[in-house]
């Protein structure tokens, strides 16, 4: 009997979820737990880490799990990793679903780096407003340019103190759309963004944004990881799954 494991957290893992419910797939859907209230799921949820490789692996064997689809954030490199090792260890089919990352075009003032480290380096020396497009988890690095004032936008409002001397937090979730980024980059005076290059349309905005005001943008390619099968839609995922659909979306 077939039973998946969605690596999820994303708009695309949302959307496979309801694909697969509405197949008829046992599966189960697993958060990372970095969101303290995620979206609900028409699938059996579980929430938090598996204990690295070996962990994930039991959990693979012990659930009986058939196929694992890692749909998670193109930045989640350790759990993507994980998910490859684990399941070359227990012969589990493996596929991910990646949206395909943006391409610079025409009006695009990108400044591309390797992680966030270089991207702090990347910032100018004088005072600037900058947009930190990067999630809470990063942003310690700009910790050493303080003399930015950093404007950031999470999910959920940070527990902790932020490890920046000027900080105003947004909270908001996503997809955001071009005229709310234009709004949002003008009355905070942002003259920088920095952003990875997450893909897909639901965070593109703020870089359309970006292109139309003429602003530079420092941009954290991804990371990179071993080969594995690839798709970049639902649909690619379910014929691999072996079931046809109509997502009528």
């Amino acid at each position: 009997m077939m039973r998946a494991l969605i690596l999820g957290g994303t708009a695309d893992a949302n959307l496979l979820a309801a694909a697969i419910a509405h197949a008829g797939i046992d599966a189960v859907y697993s958060y990372g737990g970095r969101t303290a209230a995620p979206a609900e799921q028409p699938l059996p949820t579980r929430i938090g880490g598996f204990g690295g490789i070996s962990g994930l692996a039991d959990y693979l064997r012990g659930e009986r799990i058939t196929h694992v689809i890692d749909a998670t954030h193109p930045f989640a490199a350790e759990m993507s990793r994980n998910a490859i090792a684990a399941c070359a260890q227990t012969a589990t089919p493996l596929i991910a679903l990646e949206r395909a990352p943006w391409d610079k075009t025409s009006g695009d003032h990108w400044i591309e780096v390797a992680d966030v480290a270089a991207a702090a380096a990347a910032l100018p020396d004088g005072r600037a407003n900058v947009f930190l497009a990067i999630g809470r988890q990063h942003i310690a690095p700009f910790g050493a340019r303080p003399q930015h004032a950093y404007t950031l936008r999470f999910v959920d409002p940070p527990a902790e103190t932020l490890p920046l001397h000027d900080a105003d937090v947004i909270v908001s979730r996503g997809p955001f759309t071009l005229e709310g980024e234009l709004e949002m980059i003008r009355t905070r005076n942002i003259e920088w963004i920095v952003a990875r290059n997450s893909g897909g349309s639901g965070a593109r905005a703020k870089i359309d944004a970006a292109r139309k005001l003429g602003l530079p943008v420092i941009m954290i390619t991804r990371p990179l990881l071993p080969e594995r099968p690839r798709v970049e839609s639902v649909g690619d995922v379910m014929q691999w799954l072996g079931h046809r659909t109509c997502l009528g979306a």
